[in-house]
């Protein structure tokens, strides 16, 4: 019997491209480029709002650092609040040509990526697939023409396929239309996800091949299966999908060389094979999924209490940030089993600092383990063991000992409300 591997993700980065620059950030990269901003709209339009008093907790984006956790997000990415129209086309090609109907394929990733994403953003985001097209999208070449590999710059490869896919569906579709594009590969094209993972988004691309009159600037490419053989797939593969959409509405991927030893399972940024996880509050707030009203700012010295909801229900304070400097901060949520998060074995106080100078993919946030050395609390399958035992629970103190903030978790109500206070000098 084929005993499953047991597979974290790891060393695949979402490609961002200026209007006139190519960047590939991928692992064991030789050099990295910063870019200038896009200048298309920005998302998380309730994020960019201004409120009292929560001025020193929205930490600014940083120029020059890919994908930066700031608020506001910076422009080029899609929107993340309303209606957002998905084109969904299912490619395949000559030399891996579709083996079952394209949409058998699509039917992989949705409903499932739509609910999941009406779930974690309260509603907030209505994600609507469309595939005007039902059949596969023969390519011209074979998919060795293209030259994709994992890491792939855009030039000049993707620009060959990009371009080979506007030529093929342009008399159907009209791409002025939507937000966003799922480019859905044939599974049987390139190399199992169990050896490397191809899948990659290509964000705020204003140099993109035009279609339509616009360019297809912000669009996820998924390839193979995310399939270990724990039977589990038909549950959860589709979580790819809502990982690569997180970089078209500008999220940054948290994992890092090592994998996901930085947040584990606690964001689908970090960890999204196996068991269903949700977002951080941090990011929820930045996409706009969050109000201003539910996070609670303690920048001013002294000691404050704050109560805190669990961050899968609806309404109530949901985010305590306590800012260390203009680009970094500590974040306090509560989770639990509920809504998108199925892998907590440990529910309680997530504690996690954000830094919004820190590149995509080398640890732009890390959870605070509140039982280091433990070994976790769960045996799931993909699951980074280690840190899923990190909340805190009443009676214990995270300390920062550089900075003298102290975050206590003083009690729990009988409605699951956590109470926290914070210490600053």
């Amino acid at each position: 019997m084929h005993q499953p591997r047991h597979r974290i993700r790891r060393h695949r980065h979402p490609v961002i491209l200026g209007a006139a620059t190519a960047l590939v950030i991928a692992a064991l990269a030789s050099a990295s480029n910063s870019l200038p901003p896009p200048s298309r709209a920005s998302a998380g339009p309730v994020a960019s709002t201004g409120s009292a008093g929560l001025g020193p907790c929205r930490i600014s984006s940083t120029m020059g650092v890919q994908m930066s956790e700031g608020m506001p997000t910076q422009p080029g990415y899609a929107r993340s609040t309303g209606q957002i129209h998905a084109l969904n086309l299912m490619v395949d090609f000559p030399d891996a040509p579709g083996t079952e109907p394209a949409m058998d394929r699509l039917a992989e990733f949705f409903p499932q990526t739509t609910d999941w994403f009406r779930t974690s953003s309260y509603g907030r985001l209505t994600y609507v697939p469309e595939a005007p097209v039902k059949t596969w999208l023969r390519m011209p070449l074979p998919f060795s023409g293209y030259g994709i590999e994992r890491g792939s710059p855009y030039e000049p490869g993707y620009r060959h396929l990009v371009q080979d896919i506007v030529a093929t569906a342009d008399p159907k579709v009209n791409f002025s239309a939507y937000d966003l594009v799922n480019i859905i590969v044939s599974p049987n094209a390139g190399p199992s996800a169990l050896d490397t993972v191809l899948s990659v988004t290509f964000s705020g691309n204003n140099d993109a091949p035009y279609a339509d009159g616009v360019p297809l600037a912000n669009a996820s490419f998924v390839y193979s299966r995310q399939d270990d053989g724990s039977g589990s797939y038909a549950q959860t593969g589709y979580r790819v999908l809502p990982h690569e959409n997180g970089h078209v509405f500008g999220l940054p991927d948290l994992y890092t060389m090592e994998g996901g030893g930085s947040v584990g399972h606690w964001d689908i940024m970090s960890e999204d094979w196996g068991a269903n996880n949700d977002l951080l509050g941090w990011h929820k707030w930045k996409l706009g999924w969050l109000d201003n009203s539910q996070i609670s700012c303690a920048s001013r010295p002294g000691t404050s209490d704050h109560v805190l909801e669990p961050l899968a229900t609806r309404g109530g304070m949901k985010l305590a940030f306590v800012p260390l400097t203009a680009e970094s901060g500590y974040a306090v949520e509560v989770r639990t089993q509920a809504g998108n998060d199925q892998a907590v074995c440990r529910p309680g106080v997530l504690i996690y600092k954000v830094s919004s100078d820190v590149d995509t993919g080398q640890g732009p946030i890390s959870v605070a383990d509140s039982t280091k050395d433990s070994s976790g609390c769960t045996r799931l399958p993909n699951v980074h063991a280690e840190l899923s035992d990190a909340p805190f629970q009443p009676g214990q103190t995270f300390t920062d000992r550089a900075s003298g903030i102290h975050i206590s978790v003083v009690d729990k109500d009988a409605k699951g409300n956590y109470r926290v206070r914070i210490t600053r000098p």
